[in-house]
């Protein structure tokens, strides 16, 4: 029994408690503790209740049973763990280059957006000029006349 518990032990201390249930029912509970840092996964009890012949014949087998699916949980929480952390830092730098690449092209970007906005008056100047010259579309043209408002405070009608 201790055997097989020898690997379980090199990483914490485990709790073994016996109780009587009845005349011929035992229980044993087998209690990892961890760090404080550990995943709560890793301190899941064994509990077997059998009679005492029972326990001496099987507990070794589903202690050793226990012990290598507790060893094959913590390896998968420490590879997920480091697969997480690897993703975390690879979204960081991610982040990091989408930030300076959009830093980047509002300042040119600027640029060409001020240059169409200063040719853009020039041909409107030339085109109300010369539209007593043109020939007259479906819809006359007419100069918006301006809403009436209120007077006195209040909205705008």
């Amino acid at each position: 029994m201790f055997a097989e518990l020898m690997p379980l032990l090199a990483g914490r201390t485990v709790l073994i408690t016996v109780a009587k249930v009845d005349d011929k029912t035992l229980r044993v509970n087998v209690i990892p503790h961890g760090k404080a840092d550990d995943d709560p996964a890793l301190s899941t009890p064994l509990t077997y209740t059998g009679s005492p012949e029972e326990l001496d014949a099987e507990l070794g087998k589903h202690l050793a049973g226990y012990v290598q699916t507790h060893q094959q949980t913590a390896s998968t929480l420490a590879e997920a763990k480091a697969t997480m952390e690897a993703a975390a830092k690879e979204a960081q730098e991610e982040a990091k280059r989408k930030k300076a690449t959009v830093k980047s092209p509002p300042t040119t970007a600027v640029e060409p957006a001020s240059a169409p906005s200063s040719a853009s008056p020039a041909p409107a100047e030339s085109s109300s000029s010369s539209a007593s010259t043109e020939t007259p579309g479906l819809f006359p043209r007419t100069t918006p006349e301006p809403a009436p408002t209120q007077s006195k405070g209040g909205l705008a009608l």
